[in-house]
């Protein structure tokens, strides 16, 4: 019996890391989820219109054998809590490591949300996947979540050593509401506070990164109105100037009342003060059909960063055709890609 199941893992595995290759065939079929045998949750055809990759999924985890869930990172919050999936086996490296950051308009989702699924095929590869939660706009307004994300990459720094963590070599990967944290994460470097910062454990630590992948995150909250109605796309949703916004949820008042608040939320207004000797490199993704978030917000976001650090630390891909989350973004060649971006920097 213990060789039957043995064998199936030795299958699973290898079929697995697959999806890891960069010479991808260019298939279009989505890849498989971090579980045995099991497929990624189907997306919707015009994506989760509050945001978020995958709609209301949840992740199935049960292929991985190595995991901790639900441990927490901070004491402000019962929302400060992250979970830890490792490969498969045993390593004496240690591993690099994914901070999985969900969407969910900065209002909704979690550390278990199927959004978080292509970011999970990590482990696959060879990396230490760890997804958090954050506190919602609904619990604290804006920089609590920028807070909480910098606070669990100080927890993963100070307890590198019980889960075998390579803390030299962290990524973070977010979509939509988390691509704009993930972003946020890259741009302010080792800046841990942003505004007012409740989060006082670890500080000895520092929550700066060396690789950030962003999915079509707001980055401009001020300017997308204007973009959207010069791209000539269909909304989703309506007007990000308007109190009923997600962003105005966010800043906790309608954009456009403070907007030097509002723009102390957006990821390019810390990019010229950036140290291009340490700064993280960027991947960038973004649907050019995308109704929730304008793809010129990517556009711009990705200009910026190239005249302030190089070139060389900034790609950007416009998928062509693409919603907000839609299975573009799922299929095996483009997760390839990820992960290629991912291994030069890291591995």
């Amino acid at each position: 019996m213990k060789k039957s199941i043995a064998l199936i893992l030795a299958i699973v595995l290898i079929f697995s890391l697959a999806a890891c290759s960069s010479s991808s065939s260019g298939s279009d079929q989505n890849i498989a989820a971090p579980s045995a045998g099991s497929e990624m949750p189907a997306m919707p055809s015009g994506g989760n219109p509050m945001g978020g990759g995958l709609g209301g999924d949840s992740l199935d985890t049960s292929g991985i054998m190595n995991q901790f869930t639900g441990i927490s990172y901070g004491s402000q919050s019962d929302s400060q809590t992250l979970d830890i999936y490792l490969p498969n086996g045993e390593s004496t490296e240690p591993y690099p490591v994914i901070v999985a950051i969900h969407g969910g308009a900065f209002m909704m989702g979690s550390s278990t949300g199927g959004d978080v699924a292509p970011m999970l095929e990590g482990v696959n590869c060879g990396y230490a996947v760890i997804s958090v939660n954050y506190r919602l706009s609904v619990e604290a307004i804006f920089p609590a979540a920028v807070n909480d994300v910098k606070a669990a990459i100080r927890w993963i720094k100070a307890n590198s050593q019980e889960y075998n963590l390579d803390v030299e070599n962290i990524a973070v990967w977010g979509d939509s509401a988390g691509g704009n944290l993930a972003a946020m994460i890259g741009t302010t470097g080792a800046l841990d506070a942003i505004g007012e910062n409740d989060n006082t454990e670890n500080l000895e630590y520092s929550s700066a990164v060396q690789a950030v992948v962003d999915w079509f995150g707001p980055l401009d909250f001020l300017k997308m109105d204007e973009q959207f109605e010069a791209s000539g796309v269909s909304r989703s949703t309506g007007n990000t100037s308007e109190t009923s916004s997600p962003e105005s949820a966010y800043i906790g008042q309608l954009i456009t009342n403070d907007t030097e608040l509002t723009e102390q939320a957006n990821p390019e207004t810390y990019i010229d003060a950036m140290n291009v000797a340490t700064a993280p490199s960027f991947f960038i993704q973004h649907g050019t059909a995308d109704g929730n978030v304008p793809t010129q917000q990517s556009i711009d976001f990705a200009d910026m960063l190239k005249q302030a650090i190089g070139t060389d630390h900034v790609s950007i891909e416009l998928l062509d055709g693409a919603g907000h989350g839609t299975s573009e973004f799922q299929t095996t060649e483009n997760i390839d890609k990820v992960f290629s971006f991912l291994d030069g920097v890291l591995k």
